[in-house]
């Protein structure tokens, strides 16, 4: 009985510590760019587009090269905010033993 009270122990504080890295995760913010600075997307941490900023030189291009500048971006910023969450969630689930363990984006 002893050890499931551990068990349960270490689950009540993985659990502590995963509703703190979600905290932290929904104030992350990332920018990704596109096109040397002219596009530039940022994303909070649940993943919401919260800013786009466009280049006016940019818009003197063709129409599809400004969406391809624009998915890009996005690309990246993504690509940004799946790293930070994961080192996050690394930080609360490191001591833990799981290893691999994936935040759901």
């Amino acid at each position: 009985m002893n050890d499931f009270s551990k068990i349960l122990n270490k689950a009540k504080e993985l659990e502590s510590k995963m509703k703190e890295s979600q905290k932290k995760i929904k104030n992350i913010n990332v920018t990704g760019i596109s096109g040397g600075n002219a596009i530039k997307i940022t994303l909070n941490g649940e993943g919401d587009l919260i800013n786009l900023d466009i280049s006016p030189q940019i818009l003197k291009e063709d129409k599809v090269i400004i969406e391809d500048l624009i998915k890009a971006a996005h690309t990246n910023a993504k690509q940004q905010l799946k790293s930070k969450t994961s080192e996050e969630i690394s930080k609360a689930t490191g001591e833990f033993g799981i290893p691999g363990f994936k935040w759901p984006l």
